[in-house]
Order: structure tokens, then sequence, then C-alpha cells
């Protein structure tokens, strides 16, 4: 192989090494040098925000000693992951970049905010330098107090992660109580409800209502007629006798309208009824036949 190949490949294998070794850091590892900061150590692990810090480059850590994190345990866990990842700041301060601060104060962006669930300034930091020289952080949302405070660096790599010493978490009220979308919400008061629905037994809620006119069906209910409407139909045809008999033969048709009742006392009886439709056979035949012999008779 080349000399200058060689030299030209180690140098590069060496560049990268160091590289490598400048922008890659484990936040459990640098905490875990510090036993006064497992407390802390082990709620990132637990919210898997460690593994969200572990893959970033530039990075601020404000951590709280065991001390002064007892007020977080015991929180749910979706509550504590939104207040380890406001400890985490999407930037690099050190000390040194803490006193510079422009007009002594400065609002900070952390990794609740990129989490896509925080409103207003809840995902922002405000820190603050104050008369005396010293440095405070607190929440960004309007009202809140900066009541913790910068009391010493603990590890940094510039520009990669910086770990600060606070005196106390920040905990925003609103943090605890924001209401998270879901799939179980209870719907609006004034939202409508879906429609019920129907079993096969209920009846359609368009169908057609009856007419005014139609009269209540009789109270047997066993009869074939039980139910029919009085009134002929619509169809029937016109040429249907008019004085057929009321109780026609249960093999009448069902379209037959139906005829005024007889005066004769015996007009309801089928015997009476057969007599009276043969004697208007015979007299209607032999008008026909008088009719035509005279018709007959005027043509010759």
């Amino acid at each position: 192989m080349d000399p200058k190949t060689s030299i030209f490949s180690l140098a590069f294998l060496s560049f990268f090494c160091l590289f490598s070794n400048a922008t890659a850091f484990n936040i459990t590892r640098l905490l875990g040098q510090y036993p006064n900061f497992n407390k802390f150590n082990d709620l990132l692990t637990q919210t898997n925000v460690a593994s969200e810090i572990n893959s970033r480059q530039t990075i601020t850590v404000l951590a709280v000693d065991n001390s002064a994190i007892s007020g977080l345990m015991g929180k749910p866990a979706d509550v504590l992951k939104r207040i380890m990842s406001l400890h985490v700041v999407l930037d690099y301060y050190d000390t040194q970049k803490l006193h510079t601060l422009s007009k002594n104060t400065a609002l900070l962006t952390t990794l609740f905010q990129s989490s896509g669930i925080a409103i207003g300034r809840l995902g922002f930091l405000n820190v603050t330098i104050s008369p005396d020289g010293a440095i405070a952080f607190g929440s960004a949302v309007r009202g809140s107090s900066l009541d913790s405070q910068f009391l010493e660096s603990l590890a940094a790599k510039p520009y990669n992660i910086s770990v600060l010493k606070i005196s106390a978490p920040i905990d925003p009220q609103s943090i605890e109580t924001l209401q998270l979308p879901n799939n179980t919400a209870t719907a609006p008061a004034g939202a409508s409800k879906p429609a019920k629905a129907k079993s096969p037994s209920e009846a359609p809620v368009d169908a057609p209502a009856p007419s005014d006119d139609a009269e209540a069906p009789s109270g047997d209910t066993n009869s074939p007629s039980a139910g029919a409407p009085a009134d002929a139909p619509a169809d029937a045809p016109a040429d249907a006798p008019a004085d057929a008999p009321v109780d026609a033969p249960s093999d009448a048709p069902v379209k037959s309208p139906p005829a005024p009742v007889a005066s004769s006392p015996d007009a309801d009886s089928p015997s009476s009824s057969k007599k009276s439709g043969g004697r208007r056979v015979t007299v209607g035949s032999f008008a026909a036949v008088v009719v035509m012999g005279v018709a007959s008779w005027i043509a010759m």
C-alpha cells in the first residue's frame, strides 16, 4: 500500500473518532458520576427523556438533586414526562453564556415544546439575571415566578451538552392540568348523537300516514275482511253490478265493490239472492228478444 494513502487513511480515521467523541454523549452516564442526582437520573430514564437527550447534538439539562426533587415523586407517568422534558433546553448554555445574556433575560425553547402538545408559552422557560447577579429559571407562562436558582455547572462539552444544577424543579400548575386530546373524550353538549340503528321489527319512519277517512278495523281480527277499508277501491271495474248482495261469498273477487242493502227482509239470505238474480236474467232475456223482434219488423 502506498505510504501516502496509509497516512491519509489514518488521519481521516483519527479525525472521525475525535468528531464522534465530541458530538456523542450519554446523559445517564454523566449524571451517574453524581450520586446525589440519582433520583433525577432515574426519572429521565423512566420517562424515556434520557434517550431523547442522547439523540440530540446540542442540549442543556437543568438537573435537581435528591433533596429538592421529592415533590415530583409519585406523579403520573405522563405528567412526569412533561415536567422532565421542561428541564431540557434545546440549546447550549454554560456558566459563561448565562452571565452574558442579552438584556439580562432570554426565552429558552425546551424539549417539551418540540413534543407538539405544549400550548401557549408552556413549552418555554424564562431565564433572568437579577440586579444582584443571581440567575433564576422559571416557566415562561404569564404570571409564573422565577423560583429556581442556578447553583453551579456539573458538566459541559462545548457546544454539545451542558448540565446545570438548579435549586428547585420547574413545575407550572398548567403542565399538570393540561388536557390532551384522546378518542374517548366526551362530545360537546350541543353535538348531535348518531342515529340509533333500527331493528327489523320497527316500522320505517317515512311510512305514509293512514287517510283521515279510513275507518278503524273490525274488532274481529280473525275475520278475513277485518281491517279492510269500507270504501270501494279506486280501481274497481266500472261495470260492476250495483245491486250485488252485501255479504258476498268468501270466494268472491277481492276488488268487488259493496252493494247497497236490499230492502226485502230476506235480502241477506243466499237463496233469495239467487232467485232474485234468476228473475233479473229471465226478464232481461225476454226484453232483449222483444227489442230484436221489433227491430227486425221495422227493417222489413
